[in-house]
Formats: structure tokens, C-alpha cells, sequence
């Protein structure tokens, strides 16, 4: 399907355009709030037609929680990883060493996001936001803790401790699912890191980056991530916790504390990846 078609097919299944004020009324019945330490996980097809597409949902998620708040995206840009691990699609092996010596090193202004939606891409380029300088695993952030989430990224650790999800943990941060299950919620890795559990393991990872403004190929450990199991998880934890989806848009939202999600991920995870 081109990008004709499936804009079409937005049209005719919505019967309202939204709105920057239709989103600010929606995202406020939802729960968010003035203030709000927000993480966004988004689908800006599944809200139905939108007038000014992902500047209006960024403009009404920051006209709700404001200055005071603070609005993050991730920001993943998998294309500058090791090649010799690539599956979607995958390269012939003879390309591996070109792409490891040739590959751009990392910038935070120019990497494109890939795979994370259009309202993350956008939301990277906005005025005020800073991004974390991760080769692979990066996050966006505007707003009053955008320095503290983005700084100092561990490389190696990079969804673990020192990164923005555990900062984020810290400040007992909310996460919105707008649209997307749980299979793209980033902060179960949070737990994966903090639990134990069986064929947990590291595996070399790469990235061309800059060093001195000099580029250079690192390598490092990173864990081996499952997702899986991550939609079983997160229904269990929407009972455990009695959220209700509502509706933004023709999108299912669903908005929850991720210090919750995470610390029930973990005992999760314990418990339920033992075979």
C-alpha cells in the first residue's frame, strides 16, 4: 500500500478530523496532566485523519503538560549497528566490512529515527528538544528534565542503568501507549536489565560514532532483548493495575506510571522466563 492509499483509507475511517484542541480535550480526559514526566509511544495512522499531522499531536501533548512538564520520544536509529546482525532485512556478508568502515558516525542532529514512527521523527527535530547521544538506543526530550533524562547515556547499558528509562524511573515518570501495545513499550527493557532470568546474556554490539571528532567503529556487550513475551506482560499488568483504555482520536491510549510497569515487569519476567 503507498502512502496514497493508506491516507486514503484515514479518511474514509474517520468521521471528525482531529484537532490540536480535539487531542489537548482527548489527552486530558485520558489523564495527562500539567507537569507530566511523559514517555510516547506512538501511531499517528491509528488516530484517525489529523489536521497538521504529528506537529498537532506533539503541539496539544505540549500545551497539556507544559513547561513544567516534560515530554520524551524515543529516538532508535538500528541502521548504525554491526550489520552481521541485521534480519529486517538482512545484507550479504560480503557488504559487512564495508558497511563497518564506511557507515556515518553518529550525530544527534542528523540521524534519522527508523522504525519509531513519524511523531517521533518529527518530535527529534523540534525547537528545545535534546537528544541523547547514543548510536543506536537514543531519546528525545523537551521540557524541564530534558537535560538530566538525555545526559550521559551509557553505551553499553544502553536501556538500562544510565539511561533514560532508569532516569525517567527516577522521577517517577508516566508512559502513553498512543495507538501501539505493549510490544513497543521500551521501558519492560528497563526490567529485562534488573531481572534475572533464563538465556539472559550479552552480544557484541558496534556503532560508528565520534570521538574527539574523529570517527571511530566501537564495539561493545549489549543485552540480548526478548519481546516476545512483551504484550503478555503488559495485559497482565493492565489487570493487575485495572487500566482502561480510552480513546484519543480513533486510537486506544492507554497511560500508566512507568515505576509501576517496570517494578512489575521485573517479578514478572523472574517468574515467567524459566523454561
Amino acid at each position: 500500500m503507498n502512502y496514497i492509499e493508506k491516507e486514503r483509507n484515514i479518511i474514509n475511517k474517520t468521521r471528525i478530523p482531529n484537532t490540536i484542541q480535539s487531542l489537548k480535550n482527548d489527552f486530558t480526559a485520558l489523564g495527562v496532566k500539567k507537569g507530566d514526566i511523559l514517555l510516547v509511544h506512538s501511531s499517528l495512522s491509528q488516530l484517525g485523519w489529523t489536521v497538521g499531522g504529528s506537529i498537532s499531536v506533539i503541539d496539544a501533548l505540549i500545551g497539556v503538560i507544559e513547561i513544567k512538564g516534560t515530554l520524551i520520544m524515543p529516538a532508535f536509529s538500528s541502521g548504525n549497528t554491526d550489520p552481521k546482525g541485521w534480519q529486517y532485512p538482512p545484507v550479504p556478508k560480503e557488504w559487512y566490512q564495508i558497511i563497518r568502515e564506511q557507515m556515518p558516525p553518529f550525530h544527534v542532529d542528523k540521524a534519522p529515527t527508523r522504525g519509531m514512527g513519524s511523531i517521533a521523527e518529527t518530535f527529534r527535530k523540534y525547537p528545545g528538544v535534546l537528544r541523547s547521544n547514543h548510536p543506536v538506543s537514543s531519546f528525545s526530550a523537551w521540557g524541564k528534565y530534558a537535560q538530566y533524562i538525555t545526559q550521559d547515556h551509557n553505551l553499553q547499558y544502553d536501556l538500562g542503568e544510565g539511561s533514560p528509562l532508569a532516569r525517567i524511573y527516577e522521577l517517577d515518570g508516566r508512559v502513553l501507549l498512543l495507538g501501539v501495545d505493549h510490544s513497543s513499550n521500551t521501558s519492560i527493557h528497563l526490567a529485562e536489565y534488573r531481572s534475572e532470568y533464563k538465556e539472559k546474556y550479552y552480544k557484541p554490539q558496534g556503532s560508528s560514532i565520534l570521538v574527539e571528532n574523529e570517527r571511530q567503529w566501537a564495539q561493545w556487550e549489549e543485552l540480548n532483548m526478548i519481546t516476545d513475551d512483551f504484550e503478555s506482560l503488559g495485559r497482565e499488568f493492565e489487570t493487575r493495575v485495572g487500566i482502561v483504555p480510552k480513546k484519543v482520536g480513533l486510537a486506544e491510549a492507554r497511560l500508566f506510571s512507568q515505576r509501576d510497569l517496570v517494578d512489575f515487569a521485573v517479578d514478572w519476567i523472574r517468574k515467567n522466563r524459566l523454561q
